[in-house]
């Protein structure tokens, strides 16, 4: 243990001379390694981070959720747009008939989405997002609240004039959420008493905009909003142990039942699962990733090149000392070891610097992207074992070269 950790030391001390007296030989190899984990890690940090955020407002959408709807969110099978304008839009009574006969789903609700221009005595919102929600809304799509409180199943029923206020609208027609609580805001004529503000989400993409929408019971939102042309869906949440698939073909079978489709006829729907729609964004980031790790590894195999050149370099200086080492006793072994140990050595410290650009790349992109880009514990650990491969791999050949040396010749070679 002693003898490992001085020959640590004295390789150490003798990667850091080495530093010194071939400044530029050193840094342009050592460019190469950077150059490398900056790839590696920075693509994989940048997309893991985009991945996770747009999977987290994916998730958003409801876990074990299926959207029923005329349109094909991943674009359909080679079906024309005009094919999916014409199918019919969903209706309130269908949501209905697949609670009566449906076995799998735990609730289905019923939504329909449009905009419309928000306003509170001389403060206007123009086209914030409306959304006309059921009662089961929130056991589909589970709600926080920093103000208030869920719309009751009596103001759900009755078709009251309230409804629940998005945390940035609240800001902008009331100054802060708190004073938003039992206040009112007009929309298309109509006085809405805000009941619940809802939790600030941040900027969303792909699931709901809550921080900028109003949401209102379906029986009092139908009176400002045309149904047919408001996006009408309907989503089903499976119960606990019930898979996506199997909700789905159920679903499917209760749709073509209640639209009378014969089996010759198409379905004039579609449903969507959340599970497959996040199952398609792993792969697609999975992909890029492949593609940013394909340009680091060849940028490392540079670098490794670059390495090596270092190493057989520095065998070729200290022939003369590897013979001496080798004539007091010294092992082929310990030989090989001290060698190995300063390329690997060398990779770290080009790691450490492609580590540092990676640090500025995150603090860059986290600004504009709105979400934080950061290097996790695993992609840490990671660079430090590739590191440590490129430069066993780097020094494997010089320092077996060092090692196998006859200690009379080396000797004698100054």
């Amino acid at each position: 243990m002693r003898k490992s950790l001085n020959i640590l030391r004295n390789s150490l001390r003798l990667t850091l001379q080495e530093l010194k007296v071939n400044k530029l030989r050193t840094a342009l190899s050592l460019t190469g390694v950077a150059f490398g984990i900056f790839c590696i890690i920075g693509v994989l940090a940048t997309v893991n981070s985009l991945e996770r955020n747009i999977q987290n407002e994916v998730n958003s959408l409801g876990s074990n959720t299926i959207y029923i709807d005329k349109w094909e969110y991943s674009g359909g099978p080679d079906k024309p747009f005009w094919k999916f304008r014409a199918r019919p839009v969903m209706k309130y009574e269908e949501m209905n008939l697949i609670k009566e006969r449906s076995q799998l789903a735990e609730d289905v609700t019923f939504l329909v989405r449009s905009g419309g221009n928000l306003s509170h005595i001389d403060d206007i919102i123009q086209n914030a997002s409306v959304y006309g929600i059921v009662e089961g809304q929130v056991t589909v799509q589970p709600l926080f609240f920093d103000q208030g409180r869920y719309i009751s199943s009596a103001e759900f029923n009755s078709g009251a004039a309230v409804g629940l206020i998005g945390y940035d609208n609240a800001e902008k027609l009331f100054g802060t959420a708190e004073r938003a609580l039992g206040k009112y805001f007009d929309i298309k004529g109509k006085k809405v008493s805000i009941v619940g503000v809802i939790k600030k989400e941040g900027k969303n993409f792909i699931g709901w905009d809550y921080d900028n929408c109003v949401m209102l019971p379906y029986k009092f939102c139908k009176q400002i909003v045309d149904e047919d042309y408001a996006n009408p869906v309907l989503i089903a949440k499976g119960k606990d142990n019930v898979t996506p698939t199997a909700l789905m073909n159920e679903l499917e079978g209760i749709m073509r039942q209640i639209r009378r489709l014969s089996p010759t006829q198409e379905d004039n729907f579609s449903l969507n699962s959340v599970e497959a729609f996040s199952k398609a964004i792993t792969d697609l980031f999975g992909t890029v990733n492949i593609v940013g790790g394909l340009i680091g590894v060849i940028s490392l195999i540079v670098g490794m090149f670059g390495i090596a050149n270092i190493m057989f370099v520095t065998v070729k200086e200290r022939t003369s000392m590897i013979g001496l080492k080798k004539a007091i006793g010294a092992k082929s072994g310990s030989i090989l070891f001290e060698f190995l140990l300063e390329a690997a050595i060398l990779c770290l410290m080009g790691g450490a610097i492609g580590l540092l650009f990676v640090y500025i790349l995150t603090l860059v992109l986290s600004g504009p992207l709105d979400f934080p880009v950061y290097v996790s514990l695993p992609l840490l650990i990671s660079t430090v074992i590739i590191c440590l491969v490129v430069g066993i791999l780097a020094g494997i050949f010089p320092a077996s070269r060092a090692a196998r040396m006859d200690p009379v010749v080396a000797i004698r070679s100054k």
